[in-house]
């Protein structure tokens, strides 16, 4: 690879349409994104895959056992996925995904404030890690002095997230 040449530049709306994720059993994973995050199941292959979707769209998870079918998670050692962020559209939309979370007594690995977001992480059965947040509005990120963005890594007070579920403080 030529190292050289000028990076190509990016259309500034290009987003990221979907994650496909390798997993051990199908119906298990369906049973995390569908019941404990709240996907819809909006199509399956078989036994072999599934897509779901948050709003109606095709989708934004795609499963499969491919190549992975009763597997094991990859060594924490190991080169690959790190999460897989799932953004909310506002603070309260979180604060509900947390709810649920905490109803069904999934295990969360931990939480942090980035200033510019909040964030909740834990895995899937897979071992797959999960990102869960919300973004601050743009005008409120803090920049640093040579124009870049200030995030941070700060401890993320679960209770304050949990008391805009029901209309409590909600940054959107």
């Amino acid at each position: 690879m030529d190292m050289h040449l000028d990076p190509p530049q990016l259309d500034p709306r290009t987003d990221i349409g979907h994650v496909h994720l390798k997993v051990a059993d199908l119906g298990r994973a369906i049973g995390f994104y569908r019941d404990v995050l709240g996907f819809e199941l909006t199509g399956r292959l078989g036994d072999q895959a599934a897509f779901l979707s948050a709003g109606g769209y095709h989708h934004h998870i795609g499963l499969n056992t491919w190549e992975s079918r009763g597997g094991s998670p990859p060594p924490r050692d190991s080169t690959g996925l790190y999460h897989v962020a799932i953004r909310y559209p506002t603070r309260a939309a979180l604060a509900r995904a947390l709810r649920a979370l905490i109803e069904r007594k999934y295990p969360l690995e931990g939480a942090a404030d980035h200033a510019v977001s909040e964030a909740i992480y834990l895995h899937d059965p897979d071992g797959n890690g999960i990102e869960l947040y919300w973004d601050r509005p743009r005008e409120a990120w803090p920049v640093a002095e040579d124009g870049s963005v200030a995030m941070v890594v700060e401890p993320l007070d679960l209770d304050t997230v949990l008391s805009s579920a029901d209309g409590g403080p909600d940054e959107t």
